[in-house]
């Protein structure tokens, strides 16, 4: 058996926790600010419903052979987004419902050679088709802490949190880092150290705490700046850390496997 069924069931699950608090919002709810800068609750929506469709043009392209953009453009995406951010409450549910359920779908259909079938999103490197369910995790899961409406970076599943950072590391832009190592812990016991990341000083948090930070989905609460070379000691964190470097400048590590191995990572 392969890693497949194992992010199917995670993104369905993902995919329901994010439609209930979809479902929870009203239409003045909407017009309220999202954690991404400039973007109300509602273009965060239409994004992530835009996104579905996108996600679908990848897993076509993997069934045909047929090269299918992701998206037209830049510019088109965020057309579309800026269209949709004014839909009623009812109508953005739709529009989720509509999309998660097309692309659970194409999922459920893909035959099993197509998930070895290289794509490739906005910018390179290409990656398998098996991956677009990673990509699809990553979107629902960051999105919806993007909301703000309740659900936070404590509430993401182990499972995606080990997975994003894994991933994190292996796409990590040295040549653009502000640190120079990051410490994961647990309960106060290092569990993980990267090293050579680059320029900065060494960081250290909890792994929910740290991809928070990395993502830009908190002010750096948890993660605190740590002497390298020395150990870990309690600190509020936030104070003094540099900016995160730039996140996801790679959509995927360029080394994935073709073939969806038993276990990712």
């Amino acid at each position: 058996m392969t890693v497949l069924p194992r992010l199917q069931d995670e993104l369905t699950r993902a995919t329901n926790r994010f439609l209930a608090t979809a479902a929870a919002l009203s239409d003045t709810d909407l017009t309220a600010p999202s954690l991404m800068p400039g973007w109300t609750r509602g273009h965060v929506l239409a994004h992530v419903a835009g996104t579905a469709d996108s996600h679908l043009n990848l897993l076509a392209w993997a069934r045909s052979g047929v090269r299918t953009p992701q998206y037209a453009s830049y510019a088109a995406r965020a057309a579309e987004i800026e269209a949709g951010s004014t839909r009623s409450a009812s109508q953005h549910l739709a529009a989720l419902e509509d999309g998660a359920a097309r692309l659970a779908a194409a999922i459920r259909d893909l035959p099993e050679h197509a998930w070895s079938a290289q794509v490739e999103g906005m910018r390179p490197p290409p990656h398998p088709a098996w991956y677009v369910l990673v990509r699809r995790l990553r979107e629902i899961g960051l999105h919806h802490v993007d909301l703000a409406a309740g659900y936070g970076p404590a509430d993401w599943p182990q499972a995606f949190v080990r997975r994003e950072l894994h991933d994190c590391r292996r796409s990590w832009p040295r040549e653009r880092s502000t640190v120079s190592e990051v410490v994961l812990m647990d309960n106060g016991r290092e569990v993980e150290r990267w090293r050579d990341l680059g320029p900065g000083p060494a960081i250290a948090g909890a792994p929910a705490d740290m991809l928070a930070w990395l993502t830009g989905r908190s002010g750096g609460e948890g993660v605190r700046l740590v002497p390298v070379g020395r150990s870990c000691t309690p600190g509020p964190g936030g104070a003094r850390l540099p900016e995160p470097p730039p996140w996801l400048t790679m959509p995927a590590p360029a080394d994935l496997p073709a073939t969806p191995t038993e276990d990712y990572p």
